[in-house]
């Protein structure tokens, strides 16, 4: 049976935003019990949408997929301060935390150089 691919799936930082949801919640599943429908919870529902908003807003015109790609970056920072607080609350290790943040950079990286290729290629489109 043939493979069904979506263009999406070939954007390295769509990739990258995978293995960071995965990240996440392999980090959360370790969270106190208590932690659960607060903190955990929280972590992941910010952790989602940045694979999510890639996906859906590479479907769409330039001008869209930037928008999405505002509200991923939004998410980045959000999972910035669930891995400081899980840090505070000694949930994860120093170097968990660090290595959460190098992901974030990368990503944060990534999609501020699609969003400047996005707005290279509709200035050189007029």
């Amino acid at each position: 049976m043939q493979e069904v691919k979506f263009n999406f799936e070939d954007l390295i930082v769509y990739q990258k935003s995978l293995d960071f949801v995965d990240l996440v919640y392999n980090t959360c599943d370790k969270f106190p019990k208590k932690e659960t429908y607060i903190l955990a919870s929280q972590y992941i529902r910010a952790a989602n949408p940045i694979a999510l908003n890639i996906s859906e807003g590479a479907g769409a015109s330039d001008a869209q997929f930037n928008r999405y790609l505002q509200l991923v970056l939004d998410s980045t920072r959000e999972c910035v301060v669930c891995s400081t607080i899980a840090t505070r609350r000694k949930y994860i290790s120093n170097d968990q935390n660090k290595n959460a943040r190098i992901k974030l950079a990368e990503l944060s990286k990534m999609i501020i150089s699609l969003q400047k290729h996005l707005k290279n290629k509709k200035k050189t489109n007029h």
